[in-house]
């Protein structure tokens, strides 16, 4: 089960990292976070810029609405994002189901 906090108009969850994979999406979840493969590598911050470009463009939202809160150099990141309520991310998963 994804574990989604909401605070102050912003959702935080659990994101699970995977670089250099074929295509950027979705994979489901994974230990109660969000799995997303990205193409970028994890070098030179690459695969941090992908994964909030990927989801700013999933959720309808500006870039500068997600933020990730720690877990920078980490497979497993904690992730904000302003203006979008755990039914929508909870949402994300049932249209990958």
């Amino acid at each position: 089960m994804l574990e989604i906090q909401e605070r102050n108009g912003a959702a935080i969850f659990s994101v699970r990292v995977q670089p250099r994979a074929s295509k950027d999406e979705l994979a489901g979840e994974w230990a109660g976070a969000l799995k997303v493969r990205l193409q970028a590598p994890a070098v030179e911050n690459r695969a941090n810029e992908a994964l909030i470009e990927f989801l700013a463009q999933l959720l309808k939202t500006p870039k500068s609405a997600v933020r990730i809160l720690s877990g920078d150099r980490s497979r497993t990141k904690r992730v904000e994002i302003c203006g979008v309520t755990g039914q929508q991310i909870q949402a994300l998963l049932a249209v990958e189901a």
